[in-house]
């Protein structure tokens, strides 16, 4: 660890494990709820826990996404943070504002749209909130004389998915119109501009892990930045199928959508294409699993899943179904779960010294996960393939179709039960991790020492 306001990170990573926990016992909730047993129903009813489920998923995304900026930024800018107790003042306010937000959800105090459930007045609150990180990170930047284009692309990611929030908040009464500027936070989210800070953060860990060339990644980097505009803008139009919009979006949305696929797949061999080529034989050897395992799931999930069902004649009868979950469980999971477990796998032996990415449990962690999620995939696949035939082929009844599919939901439990195991272990091997230790030995060009007992040149890797 190079610089001492670094070490805010790891409360945001700490505060990412928490929310994580929370949404997979919501998880559970509903999974269980799915299969027939829905006895929690008088005290947290399904649609509480969907949108509980959902939300924490965004605001631990979130704040992994801030903990990795902490943690890049001063590292790349070679500078310490501009104002690190203004990162701390952000980081109580986020975890009050998404408390206030789920307790909230419990008592039907909510906006009640899809993906964007949080009461209007707290919406304030966070678009404060993220100005005050950005704010931090911005000036971090423009006072650091070292300005790379892995930091630029981060930082405008990051303003991008904070302004992307303010659609959401045009007042409208026009369900059309409120589903058109719904879709311009979802969408451009996590198909858009998270995509650049996801871009950024494989860059950084590329660089640091493989030991390739910075020019030789970054020149990768702006190709995937251009295919991510290029696809992930217009793309937005597959969700304008049927919400009453003009018939155009058919072919925009589809020719598009076919088209996102190829952002994820170039990151995917960007990707393995580094790690082949680095001459580097890092020691941390989770972290770049868990690196070069994002590119290759989030392909999996985001790109071909996403690309099966939307084009509009699959669409039409996979919209709203168990297929949408099939594919949001994967993408979600490869393109930015692991890419937080991956910069916490690499930050963390450098902010407390200690090598546990050597320990069996750390291995344990991402086959286990992993695994986990493509069976809890292929369960949401059959169900949702199976709901499509009975309900939108055959014409049976909503309720009874549910009443038909329970059976696979056992599947899907049995799989989550693995993930989750997992999940336990990558969590358990954060918290024997410890806490930050005080700043590394410059003369170690800016990486952690290991115990005395350890050599410290086994403890990360530099530039």
């Amino acid at each position: 660890m190079r610089f001492k306001s670094q070490k805010v990170a790891w409360a945001f990573f700490a505060t990412c494990m928490l929310l994580l926990s929370l949404q997979i016992i919501y998880g559970f909730i509903m999974g269980f709820a799915h299969a027939g047993y829905d006895n929690l129903h008088s005290v947290i009813p399904f649609n509480v826990a969907r949108a509980t489920h959902t939300n924490l998923l965004v605001m631990w995304l979130l704040a992994g996404f801030m903990g990795a900026a902490y943690w890049i930024i001063p590292d790349e800018c070679d500078c310490e943070l501009a104002w690190p107790r203004l990162a701390w003042v952000q980081l109580i306010a986020l975890v009050v504002t998404g408390v206030t937000a789920i307790i909230g959800f419990h008592f039907n105090w909510w906006e009640g749209r899809k993906f964007l459930e949080i009461p209007r007045p707290l919406d304030f609150l966070v678009v404060i909130d993220v100005l005050l990180f950005i704010a931090n990170i911005g000036w971090t930047i423009w006072k650091s004389p070292r300005k790379s284009t892995t930091s630029m692309v981060l930082f405008f990611g990051l303003l991008a998915a904070a302004l992307l929030y303010l659609p959401g908040m045009i007042p409208t009464s026009n369900q059309t119109i409120d589903s058109y500027w719904r879709w311009w936070v979802v969408h451009l989210w996590v198909e858009g501009v998270w995509e650049l800070i996801m871009g950024a953060i494989l860059a950084y860990l590329l660089i640091k892990l493989t030991g390739v060339d910075r020019e030789i990644i970054e020149k990768w980097l702006y190709v995937i930045v251009g295919f991510t505009f290029l696809s992930g803008i217009l793309g937005t139009g597959h969700h304008y199928y049927y919400i009453g919009t003009p018939r155009y979006w058919l072919l925009i949305g589809g020719l598009f959508s076919a088209l996102e696929p190829l952002a994820f797949l170039v990151m995917a061999i960007y990707a393995f294409a580094m790690a082949k080529k680095g001459g580097r034989n890092h020691p941390n050897r989770i972290a770049l699993l868990w690196t070069v395992g994002c590119a290759f799931m989030s392909f999996v999930g985001a790109g071909f899943l996403g690309f099966a069902h939307t084009l509009p004649s699959v669409n039409m009868y996979t919209h709203g179904t168990l297929v949408t979950a099939m594919h949001g469980h994967m993408a979600f999971w490869g393109a930015y779960a692991m890419l937080i477990f991956a910069i916490i796998s690499y930050a963390m032996p450098l902010m407390t010294g200690r090598k546990l990415y050597e320990h069996v449990s750390a291995a344990f962690a991402f086959w286990t996960a992993n695994i986990g999620m493509v069976a809890m995939t292929l369960a949401f696949a059959v169900a949702g393939v199976a709901q499509v035939m009975l309900e939108r082929r055959a014409g049976m009844d909503f309720l009874t179709v549910q009443k038909e599919i329970e059976v696979h939901f056992w599947g899907l439990i049995l799989a989550a039960c693995l993930f989750t195991v997992g999940i336990i272990s990558f969590i358990w091997n954060f918290i024997r991790y410890g806490t930050p230790i005080a700043l590394a030995n410059p003369a170690n060009n800016g990486e952690a020492r290991a115990p005395a007992a350890e050599p410290a040149a086994t403890v990360g890797g530099t530039e």
